[in-house]
């Protein structure tokens, strides 16, 4: 997993691409995105902690805003990469090891209860993660902490 403090360049070539194919820009401010996840903060509140929504799909991207309140489960994308900028909170990053007690959700996708044997990478308001396809990865929450990230997916496979 590397992480990188700075997401200009990121950014740029995200939306670079989106222009390329679809003749429009897409353009978020970050107070623009933390104002559209308050009601993702509610949803996650009467649910299990973490809300998201698709904001925009492309030929083999999408873009996602998510909440958590609460650590997630492991999770494996064997096709889809995840892109991460943080936009508010703080979380640790589990990457690597194994998915424990993995089930396959939908074709491609493996959830379980956590990750065992992983690196942890704490992330903060302005990091960029990148979690390559086929990596299992687990999002931990210290106490009665929050986080609200930028997600790009993107296909890495067919």
């Amino acid at each position: 997993m590397k992480l990188i403090r700075t997401i200009p360049a990121a950014l740029l070539l995200i939306t670079a691409g989106a222009f390329a194919q679809t003749m429009t820009l897409d353009h978020w401010t970050p107070a623009q995105l933390l104002e559209r996840a308050r009601h993702l903060q509610q949803l996650a509140a009467q649910g299990d902690g973490s809300a998201s929504e698709t904001l925009d799909k492309y030929p083999r991207h999408y873009t996602m805003l998510a909440f958590r309140n609460r650590t997630g489960g492991g999770e494996l994308h064997q096709n889809y990469a995840d892109l991460f900028y943080i936009l508010d909170g703080q979380a640790t990053i589990v990457s690597g090891g194994q998915v424990e007690s993995p089930k396959t959700t939908t074709p491609g996708e493996v959830r379980g209860a956590g990750v065992a044997g992983g690196t942890r990478q704490e992330v903060k308001a302005g990091d960029v993660v990148h979690i390559p396809a086929g990596v299992p990865h687990q999002m931990l929450l210290p106490e009665g902490g929050t986080v609200t990230y930028f997600v790009v997916k993107i296909q890495e496979k067919d």
